[in-house]
């Protein structure tokens, strides 16, 4: 069996350490753990690494950061001097072992003869976007699993527009990768000698003001912050995570006066002993922020996760009890304030253009047509929308980025960073918040306004989680089955559509015919239904998931919130059945 060749070639090698041959041996009567740690190595895609932190190759560990870093750093040796002199900057978060895989990231680049930026203390994933442009590196490396669980850890790889890594770079790192002997070809050099040849350089605070100023820059009404500071109040959690810092930085730049911090997720703890996930996204990891807001009367809770690139906000409703709102229901209160405020200034530029990805809401449709901008629709994942804002300034078309988003809670305004922004979308759902209470408003109000303006949208997202290798069979399996097998309608409603973007196609079965879908090939179906409801069914490229989409739309949100239950469930039995 390969998977024993594996875990021995790990057992005898004289490269392995004592602790980590420990944690080995301690497994060697258990031969479903020792498939499952060695039948793969852990895959890189276009978000680098992500995995469960332990020994073997289907893990993160010391040494399969290293061979990753063995084959980027081959990649950009292949791309000339040039390339090596610009050198990479390496971020890290709170998670486990994030701080040793980043000095092990620098030492590895050092051996290689490519200087690293390293920061000094744990940063949020858009800083370290923003710090690849400013320094003109090459590239940048996060250590960061984003809002998985404790036991995770992730190795994210950008290139020089700030933005991940391509699809066709990150197939040519894979291949140096997948040519790499883990033990025998990975060089690296001790820390203090790296340092000492100056190919490891600590940065810090500098970039930090670089950074807020850019995010700062993106304020639309600072006036109406000051004019209500004295009446607003925010509780803010980081999560434990790296947004402690640069968030409440923002937040006093922009002049509040009462933002209280959640105390016991105050503080970076990779165990994140307060919360069974650290996703803002998951209402229950806000308890001890709604217990505050209830004592202390707040308008708003804000929630970062640990790299702090998605926020989750809760706000009060109509009975007063405090409710989050969705990824979705964020994102177009954000693209509705943004568009509406820079109109009434003169400042929407003239070919203004909002993206969102293709599971995103697409009530963002209807206000992007009210005020006459264009909408962009991407595959999931931001690093798509980053592809966008670099293409709108190489093709002289005049378009200029307004907005993007995901209903992942990832928001992005303005283009000094390529990835999504919890630190700037804080920033403007907090100026927000000011000027809807400036109108007498709270955030809830002023959503249902929205939907009042244009439609019920509502959203839901089921995940179902699929570990190990009997998870992934599982996932092509039910892939597969709708592939060959779509439904023909949903509780009696006609599914119309089908577009399959794995093959890059919408089928119309009402009309009989197929169109070409002009984005690159993804394995993700999306459902489209006569009385314009939608699900998308795709597996999760960086978690053991496999996620369903819902849409419904109504003339009001009761009528919304009752449909959508029973579409979910509908689906849901489909593919089970």
């Amino acid at each position: 069996m390969e998977y024993m060749k594996e875990y021995h070639y790990w057992l005898d090698s004289p490269c392995v350490d004592e602790e980590t041959k420990q944690e080995l041996i301690g497994i060697e009567n258990n031969q479903q753990e020792i498939e499952e740690r060695f039948y793969r190595n852990l895959s890189f895609g276009t978000a680098g690494l992500r995995g469960i932190i332990g020994a073997g190759t289907n893990r993160i560990n010391i040494y399969t950061v290293r061979k990753a870093t063995q084959g980027l750093a081959a990649y950009i040796i292949s791309r000339g001097y040039e390339a090596v002199r610009r050198g990479v900057v390496i971020a890290y978060d709170s998670r486990y072992k994030s701080r040793e895989f980043a000095v092990e990231t620098a030492k590895v680049l050092a051996a290689n003869g490519i200087k690293s930026f390293l920061f000094d203390e744990l940063r949020p994933v858009p800083e370290l976007s923003f710090a690849v442009r400013e320094l003109n590196a090459i590239a940048g490396v996060m250590i960061t699993a984003s809002h998985n669980p404790a036991k995770y850890n992730g190795y994210k790889v950008y290139w020089e527009d700030g933005g991940q890594l391509p699809p066709e770079s990150a197939n040519a790192v894979l291949d140096f990768i997948s040519s790499i002997d883990i033990f025998k070809d990975v060089k690296y050099m001790e820390e203090e000698e790296a340092k000492r040849q100056g190919l490891i350089t600590i940065i810090g605070e500098d970039i930090d003001n670089k950074y807020l100023d850019n995010v700062q820059q993106q304020s639309i009404n600072p006036e109406i912050v000051k004019r209500i500071a004295d009446d607003l109040k925010i509780i803010y959690t980081p999560f434990h995570g790296a947004g402690n810092k640069p968030v409440r930085r923002i937040l006093d730049r922009l002049g509040l006066k009462h933002v209280l911090v959640v105390k016991e997720q105050e503080l970076p703890d990779p165990a994140f002993p307060t919360v069974k996930s650290p996703n803002p996204e998951e209402k229950e990891g806000f308890y001890i922020a709604v217990d505050m807001a209830k004592k202390e009367n707040v308008d708003l809770i804000i929630g970062t996760d640990p790299d702090c690139d998605r926020v989750g906000i809760m706000v009060k409703n109509k009975e007063g009890e405090y409710v989050n709102l969705s990824g979705n229901q964020v994102g177009v209160l954000l693209t509705e304030y943004i568009l509406s405020q820079k109109k009434e200034k003169g400042t929407l530029p003239e070919k203004g253009v909002v993206i969102k990805t293709i599971v995103t809401t697409e009530m963002v449709r209807e206000i992007a047509r009210y005020y006459g901008v264009e909408l962009i629709e991407v595959l999931t994942g931001f690093k798509f929308i980053a592809e966008k804002i670099k293409e709108f300034e190489e093709d002289n078309s005049g378009r200029e980025y307004v907005f993007g988003f995901e209903e992942s809670y990832g928001y992005l305004a303005g283009t000094y960073a390529r990835d999504k922004d919890a630190v700037v979308a804080c920033m403007l759902i907090a100026e927000m918040a000011a000027w809807y209470k400036s109108r007498g408003m709270s955030l809830f109000e002023g959503l249902q306004e929205l939907y009042g303006k244009y439609g019920a949208y509502l959203e839901s997202v089921k995940s179902i989680t699929l570990e190990g290798k009997e998870g992934v069979e599982k996932m092509k399996k039910i892939m597969g089955k709708l592939r060959s097998n779509p439904p023909q309608d949903i509780d009696g409603v006609k599914v119309v559509a089908l577009r399959d973007y794995a093959v890059g196609k919408r089928y119309d079965f009402a009309e009989q015919k197929e169109e070409k879908i002009h984005l690159p090939k993804s394995d993700v179906l999306f459902f489209e239904l006569e009385d314009k409801s939608s699900f998308v069914i795709r597996p999760s490229g960086t978690e053991p998931k496999i996620k369903i989409y819902f849409s419904v739309v109504e003339d009001s949100i009761s009528l919304a919130q009752q449909k959508i239950e029973q579409f979910k469930n509908s689906v849901i039995s489909m593919i089970n059945a």
